[in-house]
């Protein structure tokens, strides 16, 4: 699939996708949005997509945030319908079930930094550096800012950070758990692909049900508890299952079928 602002790739059931406006540090814009969008139809439809990598274009930035002129024309209405579609379109990465990546190169502000918190995990660059400023514009963050870094970092930190607006480096990042791992800037993409190969390794309809009810643990509409229990009991009937329990008696490797 061709997209206005995005490089893509496909490489071994990773799809790597590249967010390209280096000139306005890969800033987020409309159609930075519906490529986004577009992105994760590809990869909830595409078969041989089995993960998915997501990276900025140069080494200075990840995603540094929205692009603030277009706060200018929007009416209280209409920053709430842009807050809105950042969320569903954000929603889409923590909810799919193929593991979704952030490789953060760079700066990984405001939206950017939110875009990194919705995909499942994140590996930064040790030049990358992560923060809620939006208090600097007089707005807050608005594409599940407040409650994602929340869950991630604990409600302390989380306040503080957004509350003073400054930014985290890639190591205090790692060490408040906002990141998984911290590599240098040539092994970042090396990395991200190798933790990606080692969980593409595992059963695939395991690793979505692990998803979502990891997920069910922050949606006030369900009982994360009965949604594993759920979740548990599903895993039973898979091809999945078998193989591995089969594979694991006789002492050889699993050979997933993934359904």
């Amino acid at each position: 699939m061709l997209y206005a602002t995005l490089l893509t790739d496909l490489s071994e059931g990773i799809l790597t996708a590249t967010v390209n406006r280096p000139e306005k540090l890969n800033a987020l814009n409309h159609q930075v949005m519906a490529d986004l969008e577009m992105l994760m139809d590809e990869v909830a439809a595409c078969a041989d997509v089995k993960a998915l990598i997501l990276t900025g274009a140069g080494e200075k930035s990840f995603v540094a945030g929205a692009d603030i002129s277009e706060f200018l024309a929007a009416d209280a209405a209409g920053a709430s319908r842009m807050a809105q579609r950042g969320q569903d379109v954000f929603a889409r990465f923590e909810q799919s079930p193929k593991p979704v990546l952030a490789a953060v190169n760079g700066f990984a502000l405001g939206g950017g930094c939110e875009l990194a918190m919705s995909c499942h995990l994140r590996i930064a660059s040790e030049s990358a550096r992560f923060g809620q400023p939006e208090v600097n514009l007089g707005i807050i963050p608005g594409y599940g800012g407040t409650q994602r870094l929340t869950r991630l970092v604990g409600r302390g930190k989380a306040l503080e950070w957004m509350m003073s607006g400054q930014m985290i480096d890639a190591h205090e990042a790692h060490a408040r758990g906002l990141v998984n791992h911290v590599t240098s800037p040539k092994e970042l993409l090396p990395e991200s692909r190798k933790l990606l190969s080692v969980i593409l390794s595992r059963s695939p309809t395991a690793i979505a049900r692990v998803i979502a009810a990891v997920n069910a643990s922050h949606d006030g509409r369900i009982d994360g508890f009965e949604e594993e229990v759920r979740l548990f009991g599903e895993c039973s009937g898979t091809e999945d299952m078998k193989e591995g329990v089969t594979a694991f008696l006789e002492k050889r490797k699993p050979i997933f079928p993934g359904r």
